[in-house]
This record gives structure tokens, C-alpha cells and sequence, in this order.
């Protein structure tokens, strides 16, 4: 295998993760609750607020406008 195939099969691993304190430190921007990380759509799950945050290059886009809307749980 060549540094290039390396260096892209790395990438595209490191896409798939986020940074566990990164979560942490990271809240819903309407809500201010903690948010889920679903690995499968990369996106930050606000459950209440119905909000699915996209991650972008590793990068979590924490804006309302940006988000994907869903039917928020029912508390």
C-alpha cells in the first residue's frame, strides 16, 4: 500500500470519529442539553429540541439553520 492509499484510508477513519470530551463539552444550542452522536448519518442528535447537528470534515456545524429537522421526543 502507497503513503497516499495510507494516508486516505486514515482520513476517511478519522471522519467517522469524533473526540469523546469534544461531545462532552458540547450542548444543544437551544436547548443547552446534552447532544448523542450517531456514527452511522454523522450528525449531533439534540433528542427534545428535534434538531440533527451535520459534522462536516470532522467539524460538528452547531447551527439552528444548518440542522435537519425530526419529530422531537415527548417528555
Amino acid at each position: 500500500m502507497t503513503d497516499i492509499e495510507t494516508y486516505a484510508q486514515e482520513s476517511k477513519k478519522n471522519e467517522l470519529e469524533i473526540d469523546p470530551r469534544l461531545l462532552e463539552a458540547l450542548v444543544c444550542p437551544v436547548t443547552r442539553r446534552p447532544l448523542t452522536y450517531d456514527k452511522a448519518t454523522q450528525e449531533l442528535i439534540s433528542p427534545t429540541a428535534g434538531l440533527a447537528f451535520p459534522i462536516r470534515s470532522g467539524v460538528p456545524i452547531m447551527l439552528v439553520d444548518q440542522a435537519r429537522k425530526f419529530e422531537p421526543l415527548k417528555a
